[in-house]
């Protein structure tokens, strides 16, 4: 017990004498680790002002770069300016000079003109003074004064133009008396013939019967859009009037109007006319009409029994039948002179054959003489030889019009058939021939420009219609061309009157919605 007391008390003092040494252990513990965090904080904020220091000194040496390079940019942007400067200058400066060397010539230019316009009023003076001179001299050799000499010179060119004009009067009425002689013995002829009027009309108009008048409202369409079509497809001319239930076709050129004449026939008996309509139907016109050139050549060979011609020959043939001469039908002519040939190479015992066939081919080339430049003889030759023909047929043919001397039998029975068929009473007539000339060599004039699609003369030769290629010719450059196409017309053709140029550009757009 005792010795449990005494360890109590043992522990009771250890304890005591323990808790002030832990306090005072703890006590230092704590000290040093205040001093150990100061000298720590201390550390850090040496730390932090030597690190602000550095960055400090980093800024400034950025800042100053910086402001460096902005300077250097600065005086570069600032040479730059003062050499586009000094160019500029100099620039003006050669201007300047130029500008008083410019001065300086006008300046010397003005004095030279001055003294050049002096020394022209001093010749004029002395020019008038000369003039002067002389006319005193010429004044006092003429024994007239100027007034006196100009009266006399009048009455000398009075008396010289009445010598003329009585002369020119003198050959006036000679010519005219002849002319008259001509003319009275051409219509004295033709009232023998009695078929003047009714020829020509039938050479150059066709008339189509109408079931009723209204049909020609029809036929005009709306705004005309029809009749313009039907006239630019075929380049006829056709005449509506007060004429009843019927419309008049006019063309010189008979293959147009028979190929208008069928269309309209064709539309007015369809009854549905507008512009894609009449298209269609003066295609199958053309067919139509290609069908009866070809039927009328076979017919012409068989008429005269020419056989073994080429088929190209057959078709030209057969296109005679719309070509005229003198107002003769020159495919008729043709047969003719073959009949004629045939009956003179049997009296004399020639070959009947070939002086036949000489004689069917001899105007061979008015089929395309109007489509190639050259006379019908030279044409029908070329046709002649390229189809292989006889020699003799082609030398006939070029000798029919003693283009060349004839040397043969059947070049002289050409010839003289030819005569006596053109010979014929009524067979023949000139002014109709020469209308036609003068109407084909209208086209032929409006057509030899480029841009020109196709060109009609109508109206009897009074206006020519000319279709234009949208595509070549502007809206304004068609006002040139109108314009140089009459002068052309004027310094080349002779006719009555004056001749209309009507020229037309249509644009056609065609689109199919499906």
């Amino acid at each position: 017990m005792i010795t449990i007391i005494a360890c109590v008390i043992t522990a009771v003092i250890a304890l005591a004498i323990g808790i002030p040494a832990g306090i005072q252990i703890r006590k230092q513990t704590a000290e040093k680790e205040i001093g150990s965090a100061e000298e720590e904080a201390k550390r850090i904020i040496n730390e932090a002002i030597k690190g602000g220091e550095s960055k400090k000194r980093e800024a400034l040496v950025e800042a100053k770069e910086e402001i460096l390079q902005a300077r250097n940019e600065y005086e570069r942007e600032v040479k730059e300016r003062r050499a586009d400067l000094q160019k500029q200058e100099r620039r003006l400066q050669q201007k300047e000079e130029n500008l008083d060397r410019k001065t300086e010539n006008m300046e010397r230019k003005e004095e030279t003109l001055q003294k050049k316009l002096g020394e022209l009023d001093a010749a004029r003076e002395e020019v008038e003074e000369v003039k002067r001179s002389e006319m005193e001299v010429l004044e006092r050799i003429s024994g007239f004064t100027a007034d006196e000499a100009k009266a006399y010179l009048i009455q000398q060119i009075e008396d010289d133009v009445t010598h003329e004009a009585a002369m020119k009067v003198k050959e006036i009425e000679t010519r005219y008396k002849e002319e008259a002689d001509t003319k009275a013995k051409e219509i004295i002829s033709l009232a023998i013939q009695r078929c003047a009027a009714d020829h020509v009309a039938e050479a150059t108009v066709s008339v189509v019967p109408l079931p009723n008048d209204e049909m020609k409202g029809r036929i005009i369409g709306r705004e005309g859009r029809n009749i313009r079509t039907l006239e630019t497809l075929t380049g006829v001319d056709l005449i509506i009037d007060d004429t009843p239930e019927a419309i008049t076709v006019s063309c010189f050129d008979p293959v147009r109007r028979e190929i208008a004449r069928i269309a309209l026939e064709k539309l007015i008996q369809d009854g549905r006319i507008h512009p894609s309509r009449i298209e269609e139907m003066v295609e199958k016109a053309k067919r139509e009409v290609d069908a009866t050139i070809k039927a009328e050549g076979e017919r012409a060979v068989f008429e005269t029994n020419v056989h073994g011609l080429h088929p190209e020959l057959i078709k030209l043939l057969g296109r005679m039948k719309y070509r005229t001469s003198y107002g003769q039908n020159v495919l008729n002519h043709s047969i003719e002179v073959s009949h004629l040939a045939g009956l003179l190479a049997a009296e004399i015992g020639a070959n009947v054959n070939e002086a036949k066939r000489a004689g069917l081919l001899h105007d061979l080339g008015k089929s395309i003489d109007h489509e190639v430049e050259g006379s019908h003889v030279q044409i029908g030759v070329e046709l002649a030889r390229k189809y292989r023909e006889n020699e003799n047929v082609v030398h006939a043919i070029e000798a029919h019009h003693n283009d060349v001397e004839p040397r043969t039998i059947v070049a002289c029975l050409v010839q003289a058939a030819d005569a006596i068929s053109a010979a014929r009473p009524g067979a023949r007539r000139e002014n109709l021939e020469n209308y036609i000339k003068r109407l084909e060599k209208l086209e032929e004039v409006t057509s030899s420009f480029p841009g020109v699609e196709k060109s009609f003369a109508i109206q009897a030769g009074r206006e020519v219609r000319i279709m234009v290629k949208p595509e070549q010719v502007s809206e304004d450059e068609m006002v040139l061309l109108a314009r140089d196409i009459a002068k052309k017309i004027e310094d080349e053709l002779e006719y009555p009157g004056q001749i209309k140029v009507n020229m037309i550009r249509e644009t056609k757009v065609v689109a199919y919605a499906k």
